[in-house]
């Protein structure tokens, strides 16, 4: 079905060499896990006899540490604090990570799959452990929407790019 000059039969990828040694770039998670998880409820039991629903403040961050040369631990860090006007209904926080292998991998690409693809694959999972932590605390599970993990990496590395640019820009002696 594959015709001369077809995409499927002409990829130009890197082969391995001639000693059989694997030279194809190659990313995956090897494992997840929860590495801390705190759930505090510092007002029950009169907090399920409020009437006020809670706002809910949301804050992510993602790390990344070297465990060796080809394995990476990426954490997704989620904050979440519930508050009304009497207080703290819960407080949230969550360390999820997972262990990156990554082999012949350009660093630039490295550094992409690891602050934008691991999470965005990390996400769904710690999302669940939020909902369930929500739940087990006695209130409605926290469905956190999907975050665009690609599209918030692009916007970080644009507003380094513009910081370095207007530093550059700025003589010696004049910050």
């Amino acid at each position: 079905m594959a015709e001369e000059g077809d995409v499927l039969t002409n990829l130009n990828t890197n082969t391995p060499v001639g000693n059989g040694e694997d030279t194809l770039p190659t990313a995956g998670i090897i494992t997840q896990y929860v590495k801390d998880l705190s759930v505090e409820n510092p007002n029950a039991p009169a907090v399920y006899q409020w009437k006020e629903q809670p706002q809910i403040d949301l804050q992510f961050n993602i790390g990344a540490n070297k465990v060796s040369d080809e394995v990476t631990e990426v954490e997704l860090k989620v904050n979440v604090t519930a508050k009304s006007s009497q207080g703290n209904a819960y407080l949230i926080e969550l360390v999820y990570c997972g262990l990156i292998g990554l082999r012949n991998v350009p660093e630039d690409q490295a550094h992409a799959f690891l602050f934008a693809e691991a999470p965005r694959l990390l996400f769904p999972f710690a999302r669940a452990v939020v909902a369930d932590a929500t739940r087990e605390a006695g209130f409605q599970p926290l469905m956190i929407d999907p975050i665009d993990f690609n599209g918030l990496y692009v916007q970080q590395l644009q507003a380094k790019r513009e910081q370095e640019a207007a530093a550059a820009a700025t003589p010696a002696g004049e910050a």
